[in-house]
């Protein structure tokens, strides 16, 4: 029997009203090779603001990360919020899984919607591809955002013992939990001052319900298997894949969108393997980079290295008593920096002893 209620189901639902009610509404752009890209735009595009592109990162969507910036932000800029491939409604047949073909596709999904110009905003995954975003179309984005991104990593940072965990295998596991007990561990790597005791059947909704989420986006989809479109033609989809799901996946452990769990894999095997600092491309656009004291996820180091790497065309602001989770952790803070930085004139840091541009919250 299914069950009939779900906080995370729920919570889903008032996300979707809160961005509705702040000017935003759901499009999906089909670019044609196999590639669908769902993105929040804005109702009406004003040509007066400038556009904000808001990039999600690992974990749950976009409306998840960016929902309390919404509201503050829209007033000010023309929000664009996608899904990533793999995240949300947004999907593709193509093998790629590097971040420059994200970024390729949000690019296109902004040109499909006439969108010229435009400043990037990324958290950790989303940092990623907005970094790419600025290397590769440096005539489109005018300033890049990263929120606790790694860009900076290498691959021998996993051996020299930078990270929690001690092989991508084991940050596949963390990063994609399929249990409760995986669950907490990323909360407890994510957050400076982790929620304690949450129970076990919260953590059981949130994952069986983004997994629920993704089995019934399939059948929408055009690439869905055959017997999924049966299943739509007889009548009742969510009900019929609801009882499939409780019945049939749950007992088997299928959990935490499994749908996309292994796409999701190679796009965080992808991030690492081969990596070297001396390929990463210096991006020439103005850049804030903000980071949690305490990261767990993406050491402070990979920070301080991004900062020397881009030299004085970036600012390093260091958010004190948070985690990897900044958005969640402390969204006053980073909103002010945010309406600092790409509004006001002013200038965003102050020179410390050493000659770098970085600052902390108190």
């Amino acid at each position: 029997m299914a069950k009939c209620c779900s906080f995370t189901a729920s919570r889903n639902w008032c996300l979707r009203y809160s961005f509705t009610n702040s000017g935003l509404k759901s499009s999906t752009t089909d670019l044609g090779d196999g590639t669908v890209m769902h993105c929040w735009i804005p109702k009406t595009h004003k040509e007066k603001k400038p556009t904000l592109i808001l990039i999600h990162g690992v974990g749950a969507n976009a409306m998840w990360q960016w929902n309390e910036f919404i509201t503050p932000l829209s007033s000010r800029f023309n929000l664009y919020v996608p899904d990533l491939l793999f995240f949300g409604e947004s999907y593709t047949s193509r093998p790629e899984r590097a971040e420059s073909f994200q970024a390729q596709c949000v690019m296109r999904t902004m040109e499909a919607y006439g969108v010229k110009k435009m400043t990037v905003v990324g958290l950790s995954y989303g940092g990623f591809v907005g970094y790419s975003m600025a290397a590769q179309f440096p005539e489109a984005v005018e300033k890049v955002v990263l929120g606790c991104s790694g860009v900076s990593l290498e691959e021998k940072d996993m051996e020299n013992g930078m990270f929690q965990v001690k092989s991508v295998e084991e940050a596949v596991s963390v990063l994609l939990p399929q249990t409760p007990e995986k669950l907490r561990q990323l909360m407890k790597l994510s957050f400076y001052k982790p929620t304690k005791n949450v129970p076990s059947c919260f953590l059981n909704d949130f994952i069986d319900a983004f997994f629920l989420h993704c089995w019934n986006k399939m059948a929408f989809c055009t690439q869905a298997p055959p017997w999924i479109k049966k299943l739509e033609k007889a009548g009742n989809l969510t009900q019929l894949t609801q009882e499939y799901f409780y019945k049939l996946l749950l007992p088997k452990k299928m959990v935490m969108c499994t749908v996309n769990y292994q796409e999701r894999k190679e796009l965080i095997e992808t991030l690492h393997n081969n990596r070297k600092l001396s390929d990463l491309p210096k991006i020439t656009q103005p850049t804030l980079i903000l980071w949690g004291e305490y990261d767990q996820i993406f050491a402070l180091e990979l920070a301080h290295r991004l900062k020397r790497h881009l030299s004085e065309n970036a600012q390093l602001v260091i958010l004190k008593d948070a985690g990897h989770a900044i958005n969640m952790e402390k969204p006053k803070e980073l909103f002010k920096h945010l309406k600092s930085f790409l509004l006001d004139s002013r200038p965003h840091t102050k020179e410390n002893s050493n000659g770098s541009h970085s600052q902390k919250l108190d």
